[in-house]
């Protein structure tokens, strides 16, 4: 868990200030890294995420259930927020300090409950080994480092257009604990027999909703006229085979 930690609040911060080392990125670019994320976080969601929490022994309906709140929920969140769970930088929005707060309270609440699906997969191993397949949360965890990266890319963004280095940095931080905050709180609460089975479940399916909110809004964003463009297409077809190696040959 320790490793789990580092990768995720090292990915963030290190995508965060590279907002300092080039203020003039190239957007084209940071969409088609977009793209990637969006195309591999939904893959594993769909190869990984969601055949395991229908073979864990929970209520098939209440799961499903749960995913939907899941989705419906992140909107909610994204009023919040913006959309910068999926990399929109939108300049304006952290203009006034009522805006960072619930841009933050947003963001923090996203990652903090991404962060839950790490922990809680350790708990749900015994489960998937009595199904008959081995749990490993190292697709997981790739995934929300890959969606990690340019939230926090565009995070930094938001709040260096209105906030100074140091309170931007301050913020960044905060957004790069919640994760690692939400893997071991969960860890801590499942080990004390805090969280039944039932309310793991619950968590797993809010965020696994989510990705799939995620994941499929940057689609529908990354062409919004419906034009065909080979790079995204490359791009979404190579995250999609990097998930299925992941997935089957790893």
């Amino acid at each position: 868990m320790g490793i789990n930690f580092l990768f995720l609040f090292s990915t963030a911060m290190i995508a965060g200030l590279l907002v300092f080392i080039f203020p003039s990125f190239r957007e084209k670019y940071f969409k088609l890294l977009l793209v990637f994320a969006g195309s591999y976080l939904f893959s594993i969601t769909i190869l990984h995420i969601i055949p395991e929490l229908f073979d864990s022994g929970y209520s098939s309906t209440r799961m499903g259930l749960y995913i939907l709140i899941g989705f419906l929920f992140q909107q909610i969140l994204e009023f919040w927020s913006s959309g910068i769970e999926h990399g929109h930088i939108h300049k304006h929005h952290s203009e006034t300090s009522k805006g960072v707060i619930t841009l933050m309270i947003g963001l923090f609440i996203h990652a903090f409950l991404e962060g839950t699906l790490l922990s809680h997969g350790t708990a749900m191993a015994e489960e998937s080994l009595v199904a008959g397949h081995s749990h490993s949360d190292k697709t997981v965890l790739l995934g929300i480092i890959m969606h990690k990266g340019p939230a926090a890319f565009a995070l930094a963004a938001v709040l260096s257009a209105s906030l100074s280095k140091r309170w931007t940095i301050i913020l960044l931080t905060l957004f790069a604990l919640a994760s690692p905050l939400g893997m071991f709180s969960s860890a801590f609460f499942i080990s004390q027999g805090i969280l039944s089975k039932e309310g793991i479940g619950l968590l797993y399916g809010l965020v696994t909703g989510g990705f799939l909110h995620i994941s499929t809004t940057i689609f529908f964003e990354s062409s919004p006229h419906h034009k065909f463009q080979l790079n995204k297409l490359l791009v979404t077809f190579l995250a999609a085979g990097l998930a299925i190696a992941s997935e089957y040959l790893i």
